[in-house]
């Protein structure tokens, strides 16, 4: 099965997408990988095909979220989300140590110049 991040980004386009090839693109992989995620979800029943009559009179495809996706995708939405906020904590917190560093490196190197001063 697809990891949740491609399977979300999937479910976000899919409704929008005219084809496998359009798809492979907005997701940043191959058809063939697009192709094997659109069939894993819809073996779980997360999206279904259905036929239309295109305008030159051919038959085409378009995809369609099922309820189970509509759910699937607003479970995965809020897991990235939840994720996304973590993430965010972490760095605002690693720049925050950084940058008082950063004025802790300041102060010193002007006591240091003061202290420099004073002794020659």
């Amino acid at each position: 099965m697809p990891d949740d991040e491609l399977t979300l980004k999937l479910l976000r386009h899919i409704e929008e997408t005219p084809n496998q090839k359009s798809l492979a693109q907005k997701l940043g992989t191959s058809v063939g990988k697009a192709n094997y995620v659109l069939k894993a979800l819809m073996e779980k029943g997360w999206i279904k095909m259905e036929k239309f009559l295109t305008s030159e009179n051919k038959r085409g495809y378009v995809y369609l979220l099922t309820r189970e996706g509509v759910r699937a995708k607003i479970e995965l939405t809020e897991r990235f989300i939840e994720i996304k906020k973590k993430e965010y904590e972490e760095l605002l917190h690693e720049y925050e140590r950084f940058r008082d560093l950063g004025k802790s490196d300041d102060q010193h190197r002007s006591l240091r110049r003061k202290h420099d001063g004073v002794c020659q």
